[in-house]
């Protein structure tokens, strides 16, 4: 049954390639005309996600470890991150393939209520820092760049935002949020029946679930942060993919911009969530995002093909890697 969902999983992967592949707005020889032109820029651009995803691996390897020796190698949870991400950009809406297929193989080595709780722990971690992310991007706007009052009261609006995702997220932590969001499930048009179903037949492991995860927070104050910090270093990390590809066109970009041009792409790359892999919207952000801070649109335009080519090499390897090493532990009771 493990190996018919994983190929599910899989299929899924190969999906979003053939559909990346099928979406290009140009024809692959000026593609690689365009790769060409990054030169050494484009493999640092590629190897730089190495580290990226080892930030990512680590900051879920903390939660698992629980301040003890974890019975799951560093390996599989790094292995499981990268394929988890490859996955999610298979499905829109995301979090609808990733994380499932994560929970599915970390289940052997700690047992299914650790194995969510973890899971959730890791999302709501990595969600939490885009926040973090947003809210000092636009702090930094308001010290470094010049303002006028439309961009003043749309960074209010961000700010305000962010501060109010940054209280519910907090509030989660504190009492958890998997019986809370079952609940809110119940009452929303085609799932409502499921959800009071599996409401009713697991609430006992939601509850345990939402222990765990309250856990983090009060008790386990040093790991919470720790696995908050290295999320937000990642995010960090990440602009500067940004500043190499844009030091193939130009050497007049900081990496103050590049903070900025990231912070305001995947703001507006998220809100527009229901797309697979955000076919359009991310390429659409960063136009706009380096138009604003007075540099051509087309540089923009060539970030987010970069950008997209890397996100299909790191799928390819995020599919290729779900078959490899699949053997399965001892068998975990469930906690």
């Amino acid at each position: 049954m493990k190996e018919k969902f994983r190929n599910i999983f899989w299929f899924f992967g190969i999906f979003a390639i053939v559909v990346m592949l099928c979406t290009f707005d140009m024809d692959y020889q000026e593609l690689w005309q365009n790769l060409r032109k990054a030169g050494v820029w484009f493999p640092a651009v590629i190897l730089l996600w190495v580290f990226i995803y080892y930030l990512n691996a680590w900051s879920w390897y903390v939660i698992i470890r629980d301040g003890k020796h974890a019975k799951v190698p560093f390996w599989k949870i790094y292995k499981l991150t990268v394929s988890g991400f490859a996955l999610n950009y298979a499905t829109p809406v995301g979090l609808m393939g990733g994380e499932p297929y994560r929970i599915m193989e970390l289940t052997p080595y700690v047992g299914a209520s650790k194995a969510t709780s973890s899971v959730i722990l890791c999302v709501m971690m990595h969600i939490f820092s885009h926040f973090w992310f947003w809210l000092v991007s636009a702090v930094l706007f308001v010290i470094f760049e010049p303002m006028n009052w439309g961009l003043g009261i749309m960074l209010a609006v961000v700010a305000f935002v962010c501060l109010l995702a940054i209280y519910f997220f907090m509030k989660g932590y504190r009492n958890g949020m998997a019986v809370r969001t079952f609940k809110l499930l119940c009452h929303v048009p085609y799932v409502k029946r499921w959800a009071s179903r599996f409401l009713t037949e697991k609430k006992e492991s939601l509850e345990r679930v939402d222990a765990q995860i309250a856990e983090l927070h009060k008790q386990r104050k040093s790991t919470f942060y720790v696995a908050l910090g290295l999320e937000f270093m990642a995010r960090i990390v990440g602009c500067a993919e940004v500043f190499f590809i844009l030091n193939i066109l130009t050497d007049h970009v900081s990496f103050l911009a590049c903070i900025l041009i990231m912070a305001f792409t995947s703001l507006f790359a998220n809100l527009f969530f229901f797309s697979p892999m955000q076919l359009g919207a991310r390429e659409g952000g960063f136009a706009l995002a380096v138009g604003g801070l007075a540099i051509p649109s087309a540089f923009g335009i060539y970030t987010g093909l970069i950008t997209r080519v890397r996100e299909l090499i790191w799928i390819v390897i995020g599919v290729l890697l779900m078959k490899v090493g699949n053997g399965t532990p001892n068998k975990t009771k469930d906690e």
